[in-house]
């Protein structure tokens, strides 16, 4: 019992955020009568602040160099958007060459942000509020203060619909060899010790378990594609039919590779003698994220199924989470924002980290640029107002520090979908958008200042003396 106490006191930390989420989205819930958690308002949430989540991605390498953030991502994702207007639909240019194009323009204006702030040391306040003003500049003389529209459906197809149900037509045979396949895969890599298991003598043990993978994923694949028993299955769980089976299919598995993941993680702390979780925290953590990715993706196929910029952003939040937790680079970003002297006196190259880290910003900027523009099916000379507050607020809300060094991506998507429920649930209400602006920053005030009195141990000595007259 003790063990369990201090296994639950111990990631009860790494769990505050998410549980502020669930606490505001069943807050929300509740007040707005089930309609938040309605399958179309949570496709639309995805939509709506998927380019968030993305600019919050590049937002957290940069503040993760020493608390700098950049300024102009508002306004670089205005200026792609225009370009990407300008190549589509005045100049009619092939929609992917246009999409590189811009892409391109986005690394172009990074190594111009990176070049004065790594080199020439001015302060990335100053270089990225410039650029600010630069590039909504640009935006208004590409556009000559004009809304470009409509884009081409191939550009289109890119950010916006849904992923179809493409289980649908699949040959239940191919799918069982595949899933034979998986579980003997699984046995092969038990044999080289994947899951410590290095003693050839458990290879029964090894056999059966591939064996009981194979069929389990064999039998549910068949009836998920099997209509009927789908459709009966559905409906006796949960008390309706699914439009997009797709959609819980892909749950399932994105499920199913949290428990592979947690596992594996697990096995490979104990293997390296670090410290590692008890069963029960890792499998409790396990189920915790693969009910919350099960009930996501059922929502979604109660709709249309899900939306395709989730296939982005998914690849935006792997990417990064590699690299921010895997990679030298990531180390290094860590390391130059804990303490860049230091870091600089190990070797590493700090102005190259920083360079880098903003050339990383202006990408994301203009993939978030495309992926606004699509969603709107126009360029706007307003587009990008006020983003740089959203992505620095889902840093900090997410538990960036604001000094650098401290940070993580699933942090930054918590922030980000705080932002979000909090935006989406108070227009639900019918709650002014100038009270939502008092809203979110004093929940930003709020992350930001835990953050500082808790890493410095501030005192508030005034606190205490207005205590004690009370007292006296």
């Amino acid at each position: 019992m003790g063990k369990l106490k201090t296994s639950f006191s111990k990631n009860l930390k790494q769990f505050v955020m998410l549980i502020t989420l669930v606490v505001i989205i069943l807050f929300f819930q509740v007040l707005t009568r089930g309609t938040l958690l309605k399958p179309m308002n949570v496709f639309n949430l995805i939509n709506q602040n998927a380019y968030v989540v993305v600019l919050a991605a590049g937002t957290l390498m940069c503040i993760l160099t020493g608390g700098n953030i950049d300024l102009s991502v508002g306004s670089v994702v205005a200026f792609v958007g225009a370009c990407a207007g300008t190549f589509m639909i005045t100049w009619k240019w092939d929609p992917y060459l246009s999409v590189l194009l811009c892409l391109g323009i986005g690394i172009l204006i990074g190594v111009w942000h990176g070049f004065w702030i790594a080199y020439v040391r001015i302060p990335a306040f100053i270089v990225t509020l410039s650029g600010q003003l630069i590039f909504r500049g640009l935006t208004l003389i590409v556009l000559k203060g004009l809304t470009l529209s409509p884009f081409p459906r191939a550009f289109m197809g890119l950010s916006t619909g849904a992923i179809g149900n493409f289980m649908l037509g699949v040959n239940p045979l191919m799918l069982a060899l595949f899933s034979v396949a998986v579980g003997w895969a699984s046995f092969g890599l038990q044999l080289r010790g994947f899951f410590h298991e290095e003693d050839a003598g458990k290879f029964m043990k090894s056999f059966l378990i591939a064996t009981l993978i194979s069929l389990l994923i064999t039998v549910g694949l068949i009836l998920f594609i099997h209509q009927n028993v789908m459709t009966s299955i559905t409906r006796l769980l949960f008390g309706t039919e699914l439009r997009n089976v797709s959609s819980l299919v892909i749950g399932l598995l994105l499920a199913a590779g949290v428990f592979f993941i947690e596992i594996r993680k697990r096995a490979d702390r104990k293997r390296k003698g670090y410290s590692y979780d008890s069963w029960l925290t890792t499998l409790t953590r396990a189920l915790v994220i693969s009910g919350a990715l099960i009930y996501f993706f059922w929502l979604l196929a109660n709709y249309t199924g899900a939306p395709v910029v989730l296939i982005t952003v998914g690849i935006v939040l792997v990417v990064y989470s590699y690299l921010t937790s895997k990679t030298v680079l990531g180390r290094h970003l860590y390391a130059v924002g804990g303490n860049e002297k230091a870091a600089r006196l190990s070797g590493v190259k700090t102005d190259k980290i920083k360079f880098l880290a903003y050339v990383n910003m202006s990408f994301l900027a203009a993939v978030a640029g495309l992926i606004f523009s699509a969603r709107l099916n126009s360029s706007s000379p307003q587009a990008g107002m006020g983003f740089e507050l959203d992505a620095i607020g889902a840093c900090f809300i997410g538990g960036a520090s604001a000094y650098g060094g401290i940070g993580t991506v699933g942090g930054t998507l918590i922030g980000a979908l705080i932002m979000g429920v909090l935006n989406n649930g108070m227009s639900i209400m019918g709650i002014s958008i100038d009270v939502q602006q008092v809203v979110k920053g004093l929940v930003l005030l709020t992350a930001v200042a835990f953050d500082v009195i808790s890493k410095q141990k501030i005192s508030l000595p005034f606190l205490s003396r207005l205590f004690a007259r009370r007292a006296a």
